[in-house]
This record gives structure tokens, C-alpha cells and sequence, in this order.
């Protein structure tokens, strides 16, 4: 969409809960430092969609929203059973909410810009998709002109072949798709630890250093 008519922003997060998130950091970390990278990543992630012009601004949480979140929230809860209904739901939710173009975002890459997110917003005024692909073979941003569940039920997720299927997926829906660089999503130390170099400002590298990583 053009800057004067930007899409919506959704992040899907889980609450950073110790022994629910981030479990593949445990060990060498605890659970309770396992969470606060957690929160950290976040944080980071909630401030970049804040800086970043958006119709609305939504998280789908699953669990309870706390001291973390900012003002300039909707909250929505998540639905479904696996990942892949859970984002259909998310975009589902949000285009009822507010018609128009859907971006989506997880908590996984805290060295997410403003100026990715405007650029994949952007990208929806002359593409139906935008696809931000993850170095595991995931994808951490998804952007849809028109949301359609049918668009990613059933899409096997969490598997290194998830973004090819995805992608897959879309063009068998006869989509224009524009591409964004591929981010680094944090699930293993050595994941923290590259994408903590890379964004040494952010709030999740600040944490990383504190509980020692």
C-alpha cells in the first residue's frame, strides 16, 4: 500500500512465560532467562511495527498481554490448533476487524526494521503477497492484500521445506509475491547469538549479554 494508505500490522507471540517459550535455548540457559530473551525479542519486535506507519496495529496472543506492551495495541486471541490455523485465524481476525491489506510478523526477529515492515507494506500496492524468508526455510513475515485462510491451512509448518511450500502455495493461487531479505529467526544459541551481532542495539542483544550468551 502507498504511505498514505499502509496495511495492518499483526505480531503473533506466544506471553513469555518461563518453561513456554524459547525452550530450544534451555539449556545452557534457564527457563527464566530463556523467557526473558523472550520478552526481549518481543519488545524489539512491538517497537518496529510502533515506528513503522501501519492502518492498525494488532498482536494475537496466545496467553495474557503484561507490563511488556506498549500502548497502540489491539489484542486478539489466538485460534486454532496448529500454526498454520493460527495464522489464517490471525489474518482472518484482522482483515475483519479492518478490510484492507494484512501484514504479519512473528517475535522470533528482533532485528526487524521499521523499514522492512513500510517496505513490505508498500510492496501490497502493486503485489498480492509479500514474503520475508527465514534462513531455517521458514518465513518470518507474511503480507497479504487479500487474506485468505485457504492461502495457509494446511501449509506444513516448522519444517525446513515450510517457506518453499508456502511460496508454493501462493503461486498456485495465482499470486504476485515480492520478496524481502532473509532474516535469521532466533530459536537456538547460535541463532541469539548471530542475530544479537547483527543488532547489537536492540533490547535482545542488551539481554543476551546480561544472562551471559
Amino acid at each position: 500500500m502507498s504511505p498514505d494508505h499502509p496495511a495492518q500490522i499483526v505480531v503473533i507471540a506466544k506471553e513469555p512465560v518461563p518453561g513456554r517459550v524459547k525452550t530450544r535455548l534451555t539449556p545452557p540457559f534457564s527457563p527464566e532467562q530463556a523467557a526473558l530473551l523472550a520478552e526481549a525479542a518481543l519488545s524489539d519486535s512491538l517497537d518496529a511495527a510502533l515506528a513503522t506507519p501501519a492502518a492498525q496495529r494488532l498482536l494475537a496472543l496466545d496467553g495474557l498481554p503484561g507490563a511488556w506492551l506498549p500502548p497502540g495495541w489491539v489484542i486478539i486471541p489466538q485460534r486454532g490448533g496448529g500454526l498454520d490455523e493460527r495464522l489464517a485465524a490471525a489474518f482472518t481476525d484482522a482483515h475483519r476487524l479492518r478490510p484492507g491489506p494484512v501484514v504479519l510478523i512473528g517475535m522470533d526477529t528482533p532485528q526487524v526494521t521499521p523499514g522492512l515492515l513500510a517496505e513490505a507494506s508498500a510492496s501490497l500496492a502493486e503485489r498480492d503477497a509479500v514474503f520475508g524468508p527465514a534462513a531455517d526455510g521458514g518465513f518470518w513475515l507474511l503480507g497479504l492484500r487479500e487474506p485468505d485462510p485457504v492461502l495457509l491451512t494446511g501449509v506444513p509448518m516448522s519444517r525446513p521445506e515450510t517457506g518453499k511450500l508456502q511460496l508454493e502455495r501462493l503461486a498456485r493461487a495465482g499470486l504476485t509475491v515480492a520478496h524481502l531479505p532473509e532474516l535469521t529467526d532466533v530459536d537456538t544459541v547460535d541463532d541469539a547469538r548471530t542475530v544479537a551481532a547483527q543488532a547489537p542495539g536492540t533490547r535482545f542483544a542488551a539481554r543476551l549479554r546480561e544472562v551471559g550468551g
